[in-house]
């Protein structure tokens, strides 16, 4: 495996995602009917920040660390820091909880999880971590073949993430065709995608696959911490959701705002959202 988010979690792109993952959760469980919730690429679950690979990063420190010291942050932002504080001894961050953690937490009884890692190790790890939870569950798959097995699900509503690690180069295309696959199995289903934003044409290529494939209801939300052009690394990432402007458009405009201020790494720090497609 030559990805290994343990030197990441934590850092801006997660602070991106897991915030707009929480505003999501928050909307499915306003109604009483129970929801599904499948993560297609859950990894480990939960990330040791005390531990080697974080600490030799350092990328938590300028992300979810700085957040959680920062003043004046809107209402929008109070679900998921609750959530890390939650997974941590009071005033300590030494852990940070991964996408299925943070869903598991959040089910309620009848709700659903399924959270997939294609490596065993991984798998082994993240089966662990979601044990103590009534209704969630890892499986050790692929997750773009667990699309396919498991939508549409009994529950008829519910939130795919699908959170890839771009460790192969054509990634985006894959990604496209697995969401506009899942989209027509599943048009009711409410589809959050991260992606980075290394290579800027190779995003937009995506977000454009994504509009020709009919796919409707779907906006980008995007958040650099500093220039792009000429910066080593990654400077920024997105966000691609489905069904869910209705939910996530209002939290993230003011969201966006917040993380590029408080979480900026030098000058050039930027947000923008879009609508791609109708509803």
């Amino acid at each position: 495996m030559n990805y290994r988010h343990a030197f990441h979690a934590g850092n801006h792109a997660d602070v991106l995602k897991h915030a707009a993952l929480m505003v999501l959760l928050g909307y499915l469980k306003a109604k009483p009917k129970p929801f599904f919730v499948l993560d297609t690429h859950g990894g480990r679950g939960l990330y040791d920040l005390t531990g080697s690979e974080a600490l030799r990063s350092g990328e938590f420190r300028h992300g979810i660390a700085r957040l959680l010291a920062a003043p004046d942050l809107p209402a929008e932002l109070a679900p998921y820091l609750a959530a890390i504080r939650a997974a941590n001894p009071p005033g300590a961050l030494d852990v940070y909880p991964g996408s299925p953690a943070l869903i598991a937490g959040a089910l309620r009884r009848g709700d659903r999880l399924i959270a997939c890692d294609l490596h065993p190790a991984e798998a082994e790890a993240l089966g662990a971590v979601l044990k103590p939870y009534r209704g969630a569950r890892a499986e050790a798959r692929d997750g773009y073949a667990a699309l396919k097995a498991l939508l549409p699900p009994p529950e008829r509503r519910g939130l795919v993430l699908i959170d890839p690690p771009f460790e192969k180069t054509d990634e985006f295309q894959v990604l496209a065709a697995a969401l506009t696959l899942a989209w027509k199995r599943w048009s009711g289903g409410v589809y959050l995608i991260w992606y980075p934003l290394k290579d800027r044409a190779a995003a937009d290529g995506f977000r454009a696959a994504v509009a020709d494939a009919g796919i409707k209801d779907a906006a980008c939300y995007e958040f650099f911490v500093r220039a792009p052009a000429g910066a080593t690394g990654m400077a920024g990432s997105g966000l691609l959701a489905v069904n869910a402007s209705f939910a996530l458009d209002r939290p993230m405009r003011a969201i966006l705002p917040v993380l590029t201020d408080r979480l900026a790494q030098g000058a050039g720090a930027s947000w923008r959202a879009e609508r791609l497609t109708p509803e």
